[in-house]
């Protein structure tokens, strides 16, 4: 490849990975899905559940655009290509143009399969309508966790990809795809992992990390890992 062609490659492999795990310097600029969509988004703490309804799906479709953006700016960084005429394009990049608008297709129709009957069919739906009551439905359940974490008694720690949060009633661990839940009284903890780390060499106190499975006791609820 010429210059243009690999300055690019190694500067959009770059954002596209700081996009996708978002370290500290993204989120300070505010170039993250929630923040660039948080008009639509709304407020976690004003309504937890809805708002990881949309941010999950809002994440994927981003995530899955990501092949197609390089792809539309690789038509100006290596423009002798002629990228921009798909059936002129050599074959390599035709397959790789129909992989990158075919990933993002198939989560549109993913998403709409989710959002399909007030988001029924989300798998962080599914999950609350399992402990939903007999003459209730998963909004109710919705609703409790909203309640709880809007509580300033909550217990939220960790990464933004990787936030363990735990409520009077609930613990749930929110990824940049999924929202693990799982209550309380139904779990079971088991330490899988413990590892000590030295906080410095000339510390004599030295710190344990913990990596604990929650697994509840109904079993279609996936079991999850937590690390503190």
């Amino acid at each position: 490849m010429d210059s243009p062609e690999v300055t690019f490659t190694l500067a959009y492999l770059v954002f596209a990975v700081c996009f996708v795990f978002t370290p500290s310097e993204f989120h300070s600029a505010g170039l993250t899905v929630q923040h660039l969509l948080s008009g639509w988004l709304g407020s976690e703490d004003a309504a937890f559940v809805p708002f990881h309804l949309r941010r999950t799906a809002a994440t994927l479709l981003c995530h899955s655009l990501l092949p197609l953006g390089y792809y539309v700016g690789m038509c100006f960084a290596a423009s002798e290509k002629e990228l921009y005429f798909p059936s002129q394009a050599p074959e390599a990049w035709q397959l790789f143009l129909l992989l990158a608008v075919t990933l993002p297709s198939a989560a549109c129709i993913l998403i709409y399969y989710w959002s399909h009957d007030q988001w029924a069919h989300h798998p962080l739906a599914r999950t609350l309508a399992l402990y939903a009551l007999p003459h209730s439905g998963w909004w109710a359940v919705a609703s409790s966790i909203n309640t709880e974490f809007r509580r300033i008694d909550k217990f939220a720690t960790g990464a933004p990809g990787a936030r363990v949060i735990v409520t009077d009633t609930w613990v749930m661990k929110v990824t940049t795809y999924r929202v693990h839940v799982a209550q309380q009284q139904d779990v079971h903890l088991i330490v899988t992992e413990s590892r000590q780390h030295e906080l410095s060499p000339d510390s004599n106190l030295p710190i344990q990390l913990l990596t604990i499975h929650v697994a509840s006791a109904i079993p279609a609820v996936q079991a999850f890992d937590i690390r503190s």
